[in-house]
Formats: C-alpha cells, sequence, structure tokens
C-alpha cells in the first residue's frame, strides 16, 4: 500500500518549471506584474494566501465585453509563464475573462482561495463561472464544482477519475487515493462538458467518458479523435465546441432551461488543423 500511495503522488504531484517560466515583481506604482506578459493592461496579478498558509500567484485576464469568467486550473508540469499564450486566445476566441493560478501542494485548496479572489475583488457571481480542469487540474476544479452549488458549469479536459486510477485499474476508491474525481462529479449541480482525446496516451479516454456517463447535467462531450493528451487546443473541433458551450452558458445565466441540456454524445471527426495561433504542446510537458 506504501508503494502505491507513493506513486501516486509522485505521479500526480504538482512540478511547475524550475525555475520558472515568470517573474513577479513590483512596479513602481506598487502594483504586481508578471514580466513579459502583464504589458497587456487588461491582466492583473495577485498573491494570495491559502488556507495551508502557502502564497500562490493568480492572474486575471479581463475582457471588456465579458459576461462569464473561466476559472482555469492547469496541468501538473506547467506554469503561468507557459500558459499565458493560451489564455490570450481564449480569452479573445471566447470572449470571457479568465482567471488562472499556479499551484501549492496538490492544490486542491488553492482553488478556494482563487475562488474568494474573484467574489472579492471583481464580484464575479457562481452563476457567471464557469470552472475549468485540464489533466491533473480536474482535482481542484472538481473539488470546488462539488461544493460551489450554483455555479455557469463545468470543463473537464483531458480528466482523471482518480489519481490511483491512472495507474491501476481498480474498480473501488481507496482512502489513500488523491483526486477523487469519480465520487467528487456526483455531487456536481451544473452543466458539464467533457473534452478528451481517443489516443490519450497518459489518461485513457476511459476516464472521459465514465465522468461523463456519472454527471447530472450532461452537456454534449467533445471526443477529439486522433487527439492526444497535450494537443487538444490545436484541433478546429476544440475552440468550436467550446465556443458553443459558453454561448449555452451565457443563455443559461438569463433563462432556465431545462437541466438535461444533451444526451447524445459523438466523435469530432474533423481532420487535425490548428485552430488557435498556438505551437502544438510537446507531449512530454503535462500529464
Amino acid at each position: 500500500m506504501g508503494n502505491v500511495t507513493s506513486n501516486v503522488a509522485a505521479r500526480f504531484a504538482f512540478f511547475p518549471p524550475d525555475p520558472p517560466t515568470y517573474d513577479v515583481h513590483k512596479d513602481e506604482s506598487g502594483k504586481l506584474v508578471l514580466q513579459g506578459v502583464t504589458a497587456d493592461k487588461n491582466i492583473d496579478v495577485h498573491m494570495l494566501d491559502t488556507e495551508g498558509g502557502n502564497k500562490i500567484i493568480a492572474t486575471f485576464w479581463r475582457h471588456p465585453v465579458a459576461r462569464l469568467t473561466l476559472l482555469y486550473s492547469h496541468g501538473n508540469a506547467a506554469d503561468l509563464g507557459q500558459m499565458h499564450e493560451l489564455f490570450n486566445e481564449l480569452r479573445a476566441h471566447l470572449r470571457v475573462n479568465i482567471m488562472s493560478y499556479d499551484y501549492s501542494g496538490y492544490g486542491a485548496s488553492t482553488g478556494k482561495a482563487v475562488y474568494n479572489c474573484l467574489k472579492k475583488e471583481y464580484g464575479v457571481k457562481q452563476e457567471d463561472l464557469i470552472v475549468y480542469g485540464q489533466s491533473v487540474g480536474s482535482g481542484p476544479t472538481l473539488h470546488l464544482a462539488s461544493r460551489v452549488k450554483k455555479l455557469g458549469g463545468v470543463v473537464l479536459h483531458s480528466a482523471i477519475l482518480s489519481g490511483i486510477r491512472v495507474l491501476y485499474p481498480v474498480k473501488m476508491t481507496f482512502w489513500f487515493d488523491i483526486f477523487k474525481n469519480i465520487d467528487k462529479i456526483r455531487r456536481v449541480q451544473c452543466p458539464v462538458l467533457v473534452i478528451h482525446g481517443t489516443d490519450d496516451e497518459i489518461v485513457d479516454w476511459s476516464h472521459g467518458k465514465r465522468l461523463w456517463e456519472l454527471s447530472k447535467e450532461k452537456y454534449d462531450p467533445l471526443w477529439v479523435k486522433g487527439g492526444g493528451h497535450c494537443n487538444l487546443e490545436t484541433f478546429p473541433e476544440y475552440i468550436k465546441h467550446l465556443r458553443k458551450f459558453i454561448s449555452t452558458i451565457e443563455k443559461i445565466s438569463i433563462s432556465k432551461p431545462a437541466k438535461q441540456l444533451t444526451s447524445t454524445p459523438r466523435i469530432a471527426e474533423h481532420k487535425h488543423c490548428k485552430c488557435l495561433r498556438l505551437k502544438a504542446k510537446k507531449e512530454k510537458e503535462e500529464s
């Protein structure tokens, strides 16, 4: 049991690049800035205190006409410096505000500190917030979504059922498992979009399919044919489907349609070509 625990911890602990790909300092006015990123005046940098006594860096990417805000939890081997190009593209294509952060420890509780910042500093309402988890970032995402009952929506991108289930085909949840998404997804009360590659070599497609099956409010999932673990953003159907989901949540924030948004999964058959102006990520960058 000890070996299993250590294997899971080693695989899914958050290990950002060392040294970090960005530097945080104060400008002449005393405002925090991210070197090389915050030349954009619509980006705010925050240093937040977590319940565990740690400090984390968070960035808020403001869109001038956004109705919704995306709280993005990235994978375990990246940091905010590496993610800024993606956030810039998502903000432009989706017309949303984006809040993201770097983790402390396993990151389960850090999402709460960022969520509290969104409420206090920007007045973001639950129903106008979409929480987005990529890979092991699905852990803090579902940790928050299972507790905040009026969220606008959830996006699970290459998500895991749990830490142990990535390594071993177990049928039950053990007390020492981490990121117990298979249990937490059942408590989510808002629409859930699942995005997963059919050729994911790190987290098998079956994880995404099972999370979609267990969701109470299912949104039409996106199974990216031929997609791997770290390259889904380079497929054209990714941004198209995500934009459709954002539009649906915007309408829900005004009206109150039936809970079940759709029920029939589909596999995207589009040819592989780039939609966002992003370079394809190396498969080894994050899991």
